[in-house]
């Protein structure tokens, strides 16, 4: 049975925590500067365990999708960014 929700959505152009709680990470869309570019999604801070890592080309946009009922933060999710110019979280 899948979790049902409101998804709602936060950008962010630099590390930050998200500020939302427990979460499930439902999606990212990402705009990448000049150089190949790192997201990390962590559970409960900066030296939280990371529960996403994803990569992505430089100088591109990308949208990734979380299959099912999405990635659980169960502490308050950080967004660690390398060479990202702006992120936008879905959650729920």
């Amino acid at each position: 049975m899948s979790h049902s929700s409101d998804v709602k959505a936060k950008n962010f152009t630099g590390d930050s925590v998200m500020n939302v709680g427990r979460a499930r990470i439902r999606g990212v869309q990402v705009l990448v500067g000049a150089n190949t570019g790192v997201v990390t999604i962590k559970d409960g801070g900066a030296s939280g365990t990371p529960i996403l890592t994803l990569k992505f080309y430089q100088d591109s946009d990308s949208t990734v999708h979380i299959p099912g009922d999405g990635l659980l933060s169960v502490g308050d999710p950080y967004i660690d960014l390398t060479n990202i110019s702006s992120i936008t979280v879905f959650y729920a």
